[in-house]
């Protein structure tokens, strides 16, 4: 069993091949292909570590769609001065299928 620990936007996920991410939005893609950054890799009884080791790793990955995530509310309020502020948000989003790990 090959997975691996990567960086998605501001999250490590676990993946292996076929899993589908949700990820902050990648602007960089080329040709639909997406590079991740490995942080860890276990290759059945092998877990690699090593930060030179991890530079050769590939983890590459399909761009699938862009999206945007569910709307956040954020409501602030003081008592007695009149003061109340309501703003919101939706986080700008990139589905991606994993293809390989190498």
């Amino acid at each position: 069993m090959v997975y691996a620990v990567v960086r998605a936007g501001g999250r490590q996920e676990k993946v292996e091949v076929g899993t589908i991410v949700t990820m902050d939005r990648v602007k960089n893609i080329k040709d639909g292909k997406v590079e991740l950054a490995a942080v860890l890799l276990v290759d059945g009884e092998n877990i690699t570590t090593d930060a030179e080791k991890l530079a050769k790793v590939k983890v590459t990955a399909e761009f699938l769609e862009n999206l945007r995530g569910p709307k956040i509310h954020i409501q602030k309020f003081k008592n007695k001065t009149g003061y109340k502020k309501r703003q919101g948000h939706r986080q700008e989003l990139t589905r991606v299928k994993i293809t390989g790990i190498k």
